[in-house]
């Protein structure tokens, strides 16, 4: 078995590329022939063949076999890995965004405490009536 970096870097470099994307959602539906899955493209059978050994390659689909047809099928487990590296940056940055939140709202919360402190110099100080005797 490949080591981890591996795995993740010829996953993310198959999902790089729109085509094979979209290879990736049609056999998440459940498995298609080569034949099945050029249908909504403008390419050759050849040109989809090469995405799909890119896509073996990284482990992300398998071929099966069944009399003369050997349809491909998603192989969950890099896509598995792929979203657990992408989880553990995700809650990294989720956290990131909370402290900014919260220093963005103590500027935002100074910022009103000095414009209204402006405001209030500038206002008219109300006049003491004098006493008339």
């Amino acid at each position: 078995m490949k080591p981890t970096s591996d795995i993740l870097d010829a996953t993310f470099a198959a999902l790089a590329d729109p085509t094979r994307r979209a290879i990736l959602a049609r056999l998440a539906t459940g498995e298609a022939s080569v034949a099945e899955l050029a249908e909504p493209f403008d390419m050759t059978q050849p040109a989809i063949s090469k995405h799909l050994k890119v896509l073996e390659r990284a482990g992300l689909i398998s071929r099966g076999r069944e009399a003369q047809r050997r349809p491909r099928r998603l192989e969950p487990r890099p896509l598995a890995e792929a979203t657990d590296w992408i989880e553990r940056y995700r809650k990294i940055w989720e956290g990131n965004f909370k402290r900014l939140d919260a220093v963005l709202q103590e500027l935002k919360h100074k910022q009103k405490k000095t414009i209204d402190a402006v405001l209030d110099e500038g206002k008219p100080k109300p006049n003491k009536q004098r006493r008339t005797r």
